[in-house]
């Protein structure tokens, strides 16, 4: 077999090299181009459906489980908190209907027993402070809230009135200012339950500090107190009998 020049063959070559790239730009979407991307496609339209069925109603799903799960919670927090109030209500009450208790069998007494306690106190500490007593004691029953009053009783001391049945007192003494003081100490420290409600000081009138002048020669004070105490109830049908 005879061999071609050199030039010949360098043709060739070209030659088929110039096939070979008219080829493959001919041939850019072939068969297997075109399967490729029809099913490049198809996943991206998988993968969109996808999103759009399943991703974003999970999501929206999710965010409405979340709305749902902080309002139940919220709702737990009130319960409890009310749960807590009305323990801490039930505690209080319970506390006052103690202390109530406690108040009256205690801190008040029956009345006829405390009608007579407060008649002799008066008196024992009217004379140990060394006073005179110029005008009263005056006693008024004070029937209990509600109640229908006495015929003696007085409108203007309907102020005083509580749940429980008491007495008001009005009383002027009349002595020296530190004596008076002491008095009034000894009034608010008693066993007896007492309330001043009213305190007038004013000094003495003329004639009765030149009487009593003659006691160390300190000038005179007038004490003018209103008061009420009160008694247990259940025996107020014995405040009347003085």
């Amino acid at each position: 077999m005879s061999q071609q020049p050199p030039s010949i063959q360098k043709r060739e070559l070209r030659a088929r090299f110039s096939n070979l790239r008219v080829s493959r730009r001919s041939g850019v979407f072939g068969l297997a181009e075109i399967i490729g991307l029809a099913g490049a496609l198809l996943i991206l339209v998988l993968v969109v459906v996808s999103y759009l069925y399943f991703l974003v109603p999970a999501r929206s799903r999710r965010a409405t489980l979340e709305l749902e799960r902080a309002r139940l919670q919220s709702q737990l927090r009130n319960s409890q908190d009310v749960l807590v109030r009305g323990q801490s209500t039930d505690a209080t009450v319970h506390n006052i209907t103690q202390s109530l208790d406690a108040f009256e069998t205690t801190g008040l007494v029956d009345a006829n027993r405390g009608r007579m306690s407060l008649y002799d106190s008066l008196n024992s500490l009217i004379r140990k402070n060394g006073l005179r007593n110029t005008s009263g004691p005056t006693y008024t029953p004070l029937e209990p809230v509600g109640s229908k009053a006495s015929p003696g009783s007085r409108a203007a001391n309907t102020k005083w009135q509580s749940i429980y049945p008491g007495i008001a007192i009005s009383l002027t003494v009349e002595g020296p200012y530190q004596n008076l003081r002491r008095f009034v100490r000894d009034l608010e420290t008693s066993k007896q339950f007492i309330i001043i409600n009213t305190v007038e000081l004013e000094r003495a009138t003329e004639s009765n500090t030149a009487s009593d002048s003659g006691a160390g020669g300190a000038s005179l004070v007038s004490l003018r107190l209103e008061m009420t105490t009160y008694f247990q109830r259940g025996g107020a049908e014995n405040i009347s009998g003085d």
